[in-house]
């Protein structure tokens, strides 16, 4: 029976048989015992416990576990350790460079029993058929794998909004908790395309994930009112408060597209209730999981930024699962949930050294004991990548549209590694066309619609993000079906995305036709098929070999990933053109010029 199908699991549970041990007359199946509990419910360390579980879930926790300990029980002596309740994260992106059997080999030895992932990388590439088969990834697993169905908040037109009779499938199935985060931008620029879906996830009784970087106030209170649940962009104590008075869980986050838990942390010294306060990655990348583990990492983290260790736990625990409504099931040492256990040396160690999960032992000393099950995507999956033909450095060509020396040209300009914004230049034409100067920091970008519109191309300039020769591209483009590009020679632009196209999908870094570095994503042109051990080292020469072209950013991988997304400001480009964060109008590289049409996000 697949772990992730907690109604499934309830309707064959033999609430007789666990009555029976509970009450002393029936053995358990395992037993934990002469354990300090953690009571995430009450905020207490309960000394001399013992926790007894039957099948998957827990029968009995107390101090007298009489008649319930027979010849056939797993006994495993605490000897006073402490025992905390499986870890929770409540949003992160799976559908990112590791395949899942690699991933739960090692989150899972931590005490991350729980994760609720996003899910629309995968819709936006294989659509309905592509997001099933990631959800079967998640299946039958050591540990239990949660999703939210993916709202497409995209600025690729053909991606804008789920497909209504998608969803209903998607919201059917047990393992969708609810509608992922959808950027608050996006929800008020196109209400009558996005709120329909909205609805329907909050009539179906699941949660609306939130989005609101930046909204303050009156916009703040106008999404909320939609019925958002939680908000993962806080990014200081005053943001995520606001959150809170208004009913929002806020997720802090500790990954690494963001590290915003120090800050977060202040909210402390405001003697509020946490209880709406929560934890979790948004992502985390294959060397830090090998390096510093997982959600274990982060808890130990807040310790150290001064929440106490039972408020850690809370927030990755019982508070996640009270936010999803799954609190019946996860999130807690108590009768009636998963057999979900971490034993930790002291409350404020958070070193795992043994992990129960769904009632059996399943790590021990950091080593997993229960092999993940691999999953063999569909050909359909491994192969999204539809260009038409191969592409030449013609392709991205940007022409003037006139006789002048001179044109007025919209410029992406990066002012951090994340947030651009549109500078306007008066750029050399010769010759009609628009080329960039690598000397002056000014490159090409370009989106290419892998999948919808196959072929379909849009070339514009980007400035400062350093790159001084050749050229690297991505089939990881956040919130699009685009294989995103960028270089400052357009051959080597389309030796990159030739080499993609044959990879069916990856990412590739190349200099005067001579290849770099590479990563095969076959998967959705998302996922791997290395070990752990082996992606990390790929992707760590890919980012030297990016940085030895002379960029300075520490993560050029994922700056390049975010050019397409509809979340952070403020330009950004799609196989459409060049699209505005708050205005959602799409524009050519012309200004006035050229064409200008308005995208409703």
């Amino acid at each position: 029976m697949s772990s992730n199908q907690p109604l499934a699991d309830l309707a064959a549970r033999d609430a007789q048989a666990l009555m029976q041990v509970a009450l002393g007359k029936k053995p358990g199946d395992l037993a934990v015992i002469n354990a300090r509990v953690a009571n995430v419910y009450t905020g207490e360390i309960l000394e001399n416990q013992s926790i007894v579980s039957l099948g998957k879930w827990i029968a009995y926790t107390g101090d007298a576990p009489d008649g319930m300990i027979g010849a056939h029980t797993e006994v495993i002596d605490a000897a006073g350790r402490v025992v905390i309740p499986g870890l929770i994260d409540g949003h992160t992106h799976l559908a990112a460079f590791f395949n899942m059997a690699e991933f739960i080999r090692y989150a899972a030895p931590g005490g991350t029993t729980t994760v609720v992932t996003e899910a629309f990388e995968p819709y936006a590439v294989g659509g309905y058929a592509g997001i099933v088969d990631f959800l079967d990834s998640l299946a039958d697993q050591p540990i239990k794998l949660f999703a939210t169905a993916p709202p497409m908040v995209s600025l690729s037109r053909k991606l804008l909004g789920i497909d209504p009779q998608d969803l209903e499938r998607l919201l059917a199935r047990e393992e969708i908790l609810g509608l992922g985060e959808s950027y608050w931008q996006g929800v008020m620029q196109s209400p009558q395309r996005l709120l329909p879906a909205m609805q329907a996830t909050l009539v179906a009784g699941k949660k609306l994930e939130g989005h609101s970087a930046g909204a303050k106030n009156g916009k703040l209170a106008a999404y909320a009112a939609i019925g958002i649940s939680s908000c993962h962009e806080p990014i200081t104590a005053e943001e995520a408060l606001a959150r809170m008075r208004l009913g929002i869980h806020v997720m802090a986050r500790e990954g690494n597209v963001r590290r915003d838990l120090a800050a977060i942390a202040r909210i402390r010294s405001q003697g509020v209730d946490l209880r709406r306060l929560t934890i979790v990655s948004d992502g985390i990348d294959p060397g830090a999981l090998l390096s510093s583990g997982y959600m274990e990492a982060v808890v130990q983290k807040a310790i150290e930024y001064g929440f106490t260790p039972m408020e850690a736990l809370q927030m990755t625990t019982l508070n996640v699962a009270e936010h999803f409504a799954i609190d019946h099931l996860v999130g807690g040492i108590a009768p009636g949930r998963y057999a979900d256990l971490v034993l930790i040396p002291e409350i404020d160690t958070i070193t795992a050294e043994l992990v129960i999960s769904n009632g059996r032992v399943i790590a021990r000393d950091g080593r997993l004991l229960v092999a993940p099950r691999a999953h063999a995507f569909s050909d359909r999956s491994r192969n999204t990548v539809a260009l038409p033909r191969e592409l030449t450095a013609d392709d991205f060509t940007i022409r003037a549209g006139g006789t002048a020396a001179k044109a007025q040209v919209s410029v992406i300009e990066m002012v951090t590694d994340l947030v651009t914004r549109e500078q306007v230049l008066s750029w050399p034409a010769p010759e009609g066309c628009i080329r960039c100067a690598p000397e002056q920091d000014v490159i090409k970008v370009a989106a290419v619609d892998r999948r919808h519109a196959p072929g379909k191309i849009f070339t514009a300039l980007l400035r400062g993000f350093g790159l001084r020769a050749g050229a690297v591209a991505s089939s990881v483009a956040w919130d699009t079906a685009n294989l995103i590009v960028i270089g400052a020679h357009e051959a080597d632009m389309a030796l990159c995305i030739n080499r993609i196209r044959e990879l069916q999908g990856g990412i590739v870094v190349a200099r005067q036709g001579e290849i770099l570095a590479e990563l095969p994503l076959p998967n959705l042109g998302m996922v791997a098929d290395l070990a752990m051990i082996d992606l990390s080292r790929k992707l760590s020469d890919l980012t030297g070999a990016v940085q030895s072209l002379g960029t300075p950013f520490h993560d050029p991988l994922l700056t390049l990933a975010t050019l397409t997304g509809a979340a952070i400001p403020y330009l950004r480009i799609c196989e459409d053109g060049l699209v505005h964060f708050k205005s959602g109008e799409v524009r050519g590289v012309l200004g006035a010029d050229s064409e200008v049409a308005r995208l409703h996000l």
